[in-house]
């Protein structure tokens, strides 16, 4: 199967739209909790402070990840199939 360049162009910049959203309304809305989550993701909240990974911080990081990712491709592949179709 060939993928449509621009089909697939299509549905990465509307996905990402779609995720840019979503990201900026959750900050507004919850500043600290938004926070937190970055700093889970990334491990890392003060670059100027120890930083200690424990079980429950990896968990934290990996499983909004997950979620965003499954989320974000099933966003992404509903788009291409719709633009493919055109």
């Amino acid at each position: 199967m060939k993928l449509q360049e621009k089909s697939l162009a299509l549905a990465a910049a509307v996905t990402m739209t779609i995720a840019y959203v979503v990201c900026t309304v959750f900050v507004a809305l919850f500043p600290k909790l938004a926070a937190a989550i970055l700093g889970w993701m990334v491990h890392l909240v003060d670059i100027n402070a120890d930083v200690s990974i424990t079980f429950g911080s990896f968990i934290g990081g990996l499983l909004p990840l997950v979620l965003y990712s499954y989320v974000g491709a099933w966003v992404f592949a509903w788009i291409y199939n719709r633009a493919a179709r055109s």
